[in-house]
């Protein structure tokens, strides 16, 4: 009997330990989500953002600057001060930001207050990647690390999906602004979500003050290298892919904002796919190869324009390749960082993928502007391939005898 009682008290742990993974886990990939749902928004509901007065698809690509731009510089800062204030701090601001970002973006009178709410929004993507890496570290066994990396980084294509989906289709009725509210609602919630179940942090040290490196070295400066190009094509992507639709391919919009959901939800399945396969030893080629699938994708993109069916292959390529890379790279993060450099290392990598986020989506604008979107799918083809060969020429490099693993 007691033995029976030792058995069914230990299974009743057990159950009660995998009930707070897996909602720790949603709370994570809903914080990803929302930290990057702005620029979801704003590509899928591109197509009518654009009707509106001094809206352009040149101004569409300067708001994924702006935000992301704001997130690049700030990164650097925002790793240190997750590693100094804790994972529960960090996300519940993470989450206020972005729904007051989204708030001002829906109540926006013109470009000007446009982007500056876009700007504001840029604070929680600085803040997504740390926080949430932080948290993985204090709260997940190492043996679950990499699949709840997976999981939670997949949040961002989730965002993607429901940007082109219930979002979009909600603008319908109720316009863009309201999608946008009604959005900014659900970030609020979430703030509250993570305040009651995320277990409080540590007090703040008062020494030493917030100091944050800028020069990513290491293993870090190849990944935020390698995302510098990737998050350069994949911000293409998200922009101009449902105004591609409607202007290059004759897509209705409703039909547009779908490619951006199924992009979503591509993404979802790369990402945690992809995590699970990274593997120390494996894991350090999986960028490189990655990167070489998102060129083919950038490739079917362009051939939509003779075959539209086309278009639905390269979006799922997109999502499978090009997206599931920026996982891949948290994941060897996680794998390789010093011990108290979590935080920071995220930030620097993720300042590279943000910086790409912030310089692709101008030049590809260029191009949209005068209807050459075969030579903008080039452009995002070019850029995939330079992080491809970052990629292998680091894991080369990596292989040689002698060389660490420490980022």
């Amino acid at each position: 009997m007691a033995a029976e009682g030792t058995a069914a008290a230990t299974a009743a742990a057990a159950g009660v330990r995998d009930r707070k993974a897996r909602r720790l886990t949603a709370l994570l990939t809903c914080a990803m989500a929302f930290s990057m749902l702005q620029l979801f928004l704003l590509g899928a509901l591109g197509p009518r953002l654009v009707e509106e007065p001094g809206i352009t698809p040149r101004l569409l690509g300067l708001t994924t600057t702006v935000g992301f731009g704001t997130a690049a510089l700030v990164s650097p800062l925002g790793g240190r001060t997750v590693d100094r204030v804790g994972p529960r701090r960090s996300l519940v601001l993470l989450l206020l930001v972005s729904a007051a970002a989204l708030a001002l973006i829906g109540a926006a009178p013109g470009a000007g207050a446009l982007l500056g709410a876009v700007a504001l929004g840029g604070v929680p993507q600085a803040l997504a990647n740390p926080a949430t890496n932080k948290a993985v570290l204090a709260l997940v066994p190492p043996a679950r690390r990499g699949a709840v990396t997976g999981l939670k980084q997949s949040g961002v294509q989730l965002g993607a999906f429901a940007a082109g989906l219930p979002l979009a289709a909600l603008a319908g009725g109720l316009g863009w602004r309201g999608a946008v509210w009604t959005a900014s609602g659900a970030a609020l919630l979430t703030a509250v979500w993570a305040l009651r179940a995320l277990p409080a942090d540590p007090p703040v040290p008062q020494a030493p003050p917030v100091r944050a490196s800028f020069v990513p070295r290491g293993t870090a400066a190849w990944l935020a290298g390698f995302s510098l190009f990737l998050g350069a094509g994949i911000a293409s992507v998200n922009t101009y892919l449902a105004l591609y639709g409607v202007h290059g391919l004759g897509m209705g919009p409703a039909v547009a904002a779908g490619l951006v959901a199924v992009l979503g939800v591509a993404g979802v399945l790369g990402r945690v796919g992809w995590s699970k396969a990274a593997r120390p030893g494996r894991a350090e080629w999986l960028p490189g190869l990655l990167a070489c699938g998102a060129v083919g994708a950038a490739a079917l993109l362009a051939g939509g324009l003779w075959a539209r069916p086309l278009v639905w292959a390269g979006v799922v390529a997109v999502g499978v390749f090009a997206v599931s890379g920026n996982a891949v790279s948290m994941v060897l993060v996680l794998q390789r960082s010093a011990a108290g450099r979590a935080g920071q290392d995220s930030a620097l990598v993720a300042a590279g993928f943000f910086a790409g986020f912030a310089a692709g989506p101008p030049l590809f604008g260029l191009l949209a502007q005068s209807g050459r979107y075969g030579a903008g799918w080039l452009l995002v083809a070019v850029e995939f391939a330079a992080a491809g060969a970052v990629a292998f020429l680091w894991a080369v490099r990596d292989r040689r005898p002698g060389r660490g693993t420490a980022a």
